[in-house]
């Protein structure tokens, strides 16, 4: 206990020593607020796809910092080259290849930071990151024969007794090597290394020995020396914690600094440094009107000589109050709020459950209520136009539970407004997130009347609906009416979609007509809210996007207007594409995207309330369960509040008829209940399904909102991948197959997925009743099943792929669950093999009107599967008890699945429904129940609600990959 209390002085008066003596200058000192210590070097190679002559640059992030623009600066054999230096010591370092106007080219990617420096490889079209050149070396990197390298290391604990290195040549064999000299830096090695082959750098590792023990500590795991002269000598200098190797004396920071102060809970402040203290005698004072009661290790297991500390203040602090920390010869910083906003506490202070978030309007006055718990002020702020960047500042004034509010008396009809809070000493400016109106490219709120934005009789209801009858087709809005033959005026339009009665080739029908035409129940429209990546100020110019990207989730998307200058119209229209569906009987269905924003830091939610709408690793890095850089924290009150008020205002002001959750699995299950609760009151045949994949988001897996936990969620519906997969192989492998295209021993797979996933294992899925699951081939991402097919079965003919596509649509219509089709799969649809379309040119994601007039015999097979389902109640059973009741599996050959839907099915008029599945390209002899007569529905070529024959007898030959629907009586 003496001998570490020895240490601790001696350590202490080290650094005291070093600041006396002129090394570090208290005048210099900045706090983490200011600036970070050290620079960061990240090299990042581009490769363009070929013939590409739109201007690319990068938008880099520092991990927990703000993004910035930069261009490529140069070009090698690989392609373009940025070499961009930042201010401040990263560990992880965040990128996006982009266009000015946020074309991307693959989402957020990552390097990782190794001795301050990070290089990596990119290629257009490809979502991985590589560092090494992934085409092969093309690089002239020079070798030495002879490495003399001098290594000056620094400890700000003046403790060097048993540190040494551990030093290697490239893919050679390791030795220690001794710190031998000193110098006003700390410690000098001489590292030599002869008679060398082809080499370009060396590593090392610092390490301390202690008798019996070389390995006791180490500080980092490998390092490289990569930069010599070119007789091979090199000089470089390591400092303890500081990972990065340097080449420069003079960009080796050892100032003692405060890294970070963070308020992580009413009464705990996290408090870092640089360099460790003692904590009994830790010097600390905090200014604003709070007082420490006590400061503890943060970590136990560190002890009392640490760097990062608990601060415990004697009561409660003020969120909106500026407070300061200072440490002697440290400096002073601003502490920062940090975790406390993530707090069951926070959230049962600061929850408020009103209905008035946003403007509420009236001719007389529109009032104004913000949620900005942090802020120390707030105000509005008013502008003339939508360019305007300078506006008029009316303050708020604090109201309960964290909000603040205003009146503007008068008709406010058409005013544009945004929002500014200071937090700390910092103003932030955000639209509001509840605002339903916004200005071009959602930069700022509007003011609106929507009873002036709606078609006549609009706000009737179609009639009650039951889920499992759906049959929903999913459509992008640009993509209905973007091919010149499609015959549409309004092109890339919420219009467009409204156009009825519309023809292309050959008198084919097209757009809505098309759609009316298939049968199907429900239209599913991708992204139509307000997204970042299109600019609406450049309509002239071609750009395309899903939309899979919020920037105002409670405004509609600018660019599917005709005007996205007046925040009136793109309302109008959207509510006229809808009206127009409705008059059609088809019903909507909306793709919501609240599992994350496209930018966290540039987000309204961000600005606002900085750390409580996103979630965070312990490590207090934002979580990327998404992959796109960050997961928005629905367990959180108020961003559950947001959701289910977000929805039930979409369902209400636009009549919607259900709601496709992106990437549902980052979300809880209590907040997906409670939209299902919501949404119930005001139409229960309102659909919910979602994407319940098993995602990387820190919550507890039992609340995750996935197919895991689906028995948890009533009347919500999970896209079932296993029978996607199943049917035609898993889209994470291109050449992967599945039933239809000739995997062998598949046949249960498809079992299990024609009984809607209800005997899945817990580990799988968990469905109740077939209501909870939607059964499909394909959908907007990765692959669509032609384009599959032919990476599948390249040596198949045209022909063959049509029979297998066919019975892979027989099967998803033949099956309990409720069907879902993706726009132009009744065609065989192609986007030219393009797995992630998402910003791909019209050419490819354009509906090919010409391809449908082609393949006109395949959309009569598709129209005669739709009416065939929609006549026989038998496919669309209500409970997993009916159906273990009523479908039975019977003996198959193999690659061949056959079930009865028996004693009358769910009311149906046909006593039995024989269903057979035939993968084999030969003819398949199958054993029937009973001798019939057998009215055959659909055979292969032709399917419908008529007869197309009668069979008589116990077999039947079932034609080479095909579906057969027998009816008996």
């Amino acid at each position: 206990m003496k001998l570490a209390l020895i240490k601790r002085f001696i350590a202490l008066l080290s650094i005291f020593t070093l600041v006396i003596g002129g090394l570090f200058s208290f005048h210099s000192v900045q706090s983490f607020a200011e600036a970070a210590s050290g620079k960061t070097k990240v090299t990042i190679h581009y490769k363009p796809a070929e013939g590409s002559t739109k201007d690319w640059n990068l938008w880099v992030f520092p991990e927990g910092g703000e993004g910035k623009a930069y261009p490529f600066t140069g070009e090698d054999k690989f392609g373009k080259v940025a070499e961009i230096e930042l201010d401040g010591t990263y560990k992880k370092v965040g990128f996006i290849v982009r266009t000015d106007s946020w074309e991307k080219d693959g989402g957020d990617r990552f390097i990782d930071i190794s001795a301050g420096e990070g290089e990596v490889w990119v290629k257009s079209g490809d979502d991985n990151t590589y560092t090494e050149p992934p085409d092969g070396e093309y690089r002239d990197l020079p070798a030495y024969e002879d490495i003399n390298v001098k290594v000056h290391y620094f400890r700000y604990d003046n403790q060097y007794e048993g540190w040494n290195l551990w030093t290697w040549p490239e893919n050679g064999e390791g030795k220690a090597v001794q710190f031998t000299e000193d110098d006003d830096f700390g410690k000098v090695a001489n590292i030599k290394m002869e008679n060398l082959k082809d080499v370009h750098k060396i590593g090392l590792i610092v390490r301390k020995s202690v008798p019996g023990n070389e390995w006791a500590d180490k500080e980092f795991n490998d390092r490289y020396v990569t930069k010599f002269h070119e007789d091979g000598s090199a000089e470089v200098w390591i400092a303890q914690g500081q990972e990065r190797i340097y080449y420069d004396k003079d960009l080796v920071d050892r100032t003692p600094k405060i890294v970070k102060a963070s308020i992580d809970g009413f009464n705990e402040i996290t408090f870092e440094t640089n360099f460790p203290f003692d904590v009994k005698n830790h010097g600390l004072s905090l200014s604003g009107g709070a007082l420490i009661k006590e400061v503890v290790p943060y970590d136990s297991k560190t002890g009392d000589f640490t760097n990062k500390v608990k601060v415990i203040t004697s009561k409660n602090v003020d969120l909106t109050k500026v407070y300061k920390i200072s440490k002697e010869n440290f400096g002073e910083a601003a502490v920062q709020t940090g975790k406390v906003v993530r707090t069951p506490e926070f959230d049962k202070q600061f929850f408020y459950n009103g209905k008035d978030l946003g403007n509420t309007y009236s001719k007389k006055e529109t009032s104004f209520r913000l949620w900005a718990p942090t802020a120390s002020e707030a105000k509005i702020v008013v502008y003339k136009s939508w360019k305007e960047e300078k506006g008029t500042e009316l303050p708020l004034k604090k109201s309960e539970r964290g909000t603040w509010k205003t009146t503007l008396n008068g008709n406010q009809e058409g005013l544009i407004y945004t929002y500014k809070v200071k937090i700390g000493d910092q103003w932030n400016e955000a639209v509001d997130p509840y605002a339903r109106a916004v200005t071009v490219n959602g930069d700022k709120g509007a003011v609106i009347n929507l009873d002036n934005t709606n078609p006549k009789h609009f706000h009737k209801r179609m009639k009650a609906f039951t889920p499992e009858d759906a049959i929903i087709y999913e459509l992008h809005v640009r993509d209905l009416s973007m091919h010149p033959k499609s015959g549409i005026k309004h092109k890339g339009k919420f219009l467009g979609v409204a156009e009825e009665k519309t023809t292309g080739q050959a008198g084919v029908k097209t757009g809505l007509n098309h759609i009316k035409d298939l049968g199907v129940t429900h239209v599913q429209l991708l992204p139509i809210y307000d997204y970042n990546t299109v600019d609406e100020t450049k309509l002239n110019e071609p750009q395309f996007n899903w939309g899979y990207d919020p920037k105002n989730y409670n405004a509609p998307e600018g660019s599917y207007s005709t005007d996205p200058y007046k925040p009136a119209v793109r309302i109008k229209e959207m509510k006229q594409m809808v009206n127009t569906l409705h008059h059609n009987k088809l019903r909507v269905i909306m793709d919501v995207v609240y599992n994350h924003m496209f930018a966290a830091g540039e987000s309204n939610f961000q600005k606002l309330v900085p750390g409580y709408y996103f979630r965070y690793n312990e490590d207090g890095t934002l979580s990327n369960g998404t992959g796109v850089g960050n997961d928005t924290a629905s367990e959180r009150k108020m961003m559950r509040k947001f959701i289910v008020d977000s929805v039930s205002y979409w369902a209400k002001e636009y009549n919607l008829d259900g709601f496709r959750f992106d990437l549902m699995g980052i979300h809880d299950v209590e907040t997906m209940n409670l939209v299902r609760k919501a949404l119930n009151t005001i139409d229960p045949s309102i659909i919910v399904l979602g994407e319940g994949w098993d995602l990387n988001t820190p919550i507890d897996p039992e609340t995750k909102a996935n197919q895991k936990n689906a028995g948890k969620m009533p009347g919500i519906a999970h896209f079932n991948d296993g029978i996607r997969d199943g049917l035609k192989g898993s889209v994470f492998n291109d050449t992967d197959k599945g039933f239809v295209n000739g995997k062998p021993g598949t046949e249960d797979v498809i079992k299990e997925g024609v009984k809607a996933g209800i005997d899945y294992p817990s580990t799988t899925a968990t469905y109740k009743d077939p209501q909870q699951v939607i059964t499909y081939v394909e959908a907007h991402d990765n692959h669509t099943l032609w384009d599959k097919l032919q990476l599948t079965n390249p040596e198949s003919s045209v022909d063959t792929r049509k029979k297998m596509h066919k019975l892979a649509s027989s099967i998803i219509l033949t099956s309990q669950g409720i069907s879902f089709l993706h726009a132009g799969q009744e065609f065989m649809r192609t986007k030219g093999g393009d797995h992630n379309s998402y910003r791909s040119p019209d050419s490819v994601n354009q509906l090919d009107w010409q391809r449908r007039a082609d393949f006109s015999k395949e959309v009569d097979y598709m129209k005669g599967l739709i009416k065939l389902r929609k006549s026989h109640p038998a496919f669309r059973m209500r409970t997993a008890q009916d159906i273990r009741s009523h479908l039975m599996f019977l003996p198959a050959p193999k690659n061949t699945v056959i079930y009865d839907l028996k004693g009358h099915a769910n009311k149906d008029k046909a006593k039995d429904l024989v269903v057979v599945y035939n993968a084999n390209e030969t003819v398949q002899t199958i054993s029937l129940p009973t001798v019939g007569p057998w009215k055959v529905l659909a055979n292969g070529e032709e399917a419908g609600n008529k007869s197309l024959g009668t069979l008589l007898g116990k077999k039947i030959k079932v034609p080479a990959l095909s579906a057969v629907v027998l009816e008996g009586k």
